[in-house]
């Protein structure tokens, strides 16, 4: 079919302009042909040498969304080639390819720093990125973390610090993995999602049990308690809110649920200042 000779002569033209100190191989040797080989090629975007042959020879195969994206980024496919790729292996558009934005806003940190509640800046895979001082004061210091041990999702699971009751804990669990599911079925990163699940696979057994499950939930609304020592138990009910014009980026609030928990937390908001 003309498609699939097309999508060969692409892929090869791809391969070929690429060496291999494009993409951190040794020179080696000189080569007869120029560019990489398929084998590389394979290597580097996660695939078998067979499947990459038999998908560049324009061969009846069938590969996954990921596996695409993977051989993209291989072949340093700018957007244009990345959507020609898509529309010849797959007779359609990719998927929406959003660049995740980690900066927070100058404005958005001050309006963060002014509230008189915690909140908290998350992205896509929970990864925390910013905070403003109650948060410190109320739930934990996110600042001399380092970003691989900042991940919201996997602190609430892992923490012994959750585990006090077993009954809250489970439905806490039950809860975060259903939202996460939801998260992960809308990501433009699977493989950064990927990583994470593999890890709380291992780790959490309460994860492996939720995740069987068909569970989902599209939005994050909840009541948590949190216990303050010198103040007492605060009980918030927190939301989340897209951050506009930051792709990725979502706020979440924790405002005070009853009027003993909204005094205590004026007691905290005063000490922290």
């Amino acid at each position: 079919m003309a498609h699939r000779e097309e999508l060969s002569r692409f892929l090869k033209s791809a391969r070929a302009r690429l060496s291999p100190t494009d993409v951190g191989l040794p020179a080696g040797e000189r080569r007869r042909t120029q560019g990489l080989r398929r084998e590389e090629v394979a290597a580097l975007a996660g695939m078998s040498v067979t499947w990459y042959t038999w998908f560049e020879q324009g061969r009846e195969v069938q590969l996954s969304v990921p596996m695409i994206e993977r051989l993209g980024r291989t072949l340093r496919l700018d957007a244009n080639e990345r959507e020609f790729l898509f529309a010849l292996a797959q007779h359609r558009p990719p998927p929406l390819e959003t660049q995740i934005d980690e900066d927070i806003r100058p404005a958005t940190q001050h309006m963060m720093n002014s509230l008189s509640i915690p909140a908290l800046i998350i992205i896509e895979d929970w990864t925390v990125i910013g905070w403003n001082p109650l948060v410190t004061r109320a739930f934990r210091d996110y600042a001399p973390l380092p970003r691989n041990e900042r991940n919201l999702f996997k602190i609430l699971m892992l923490s012994e610090r959750y585990r006090n009751d077993p009954s809250h804990y489970r439905e806490m669990g039950h809860r975060l993995v259903a939202r996460f599911k939801w998260d992960y079925s809308r990501t433009s990163k699977p493989e950064i999602f990927d990583e994470i699940i593999a890890e709380m696979m291992e780790r959490s057994e309460l994860f492996r049990e939720c995740w069987q499950e068909s569970n989902i939930l599209p939005y994050s609304e909840h009541i948590n308690i949190a216990l303050m020592p010198g103040v007492g138990d605060i009980s918030f009910w927190h939301s989340s809110y897209a951050v506009e014009g930051a792709p990725g980026q979502r706020l979440i609030l924790f405002a005070p649920l009853d009027a003993p928990s909204a005094e205590r937390l004026a007691k905290l908001a005063a000490a922290t200042r």
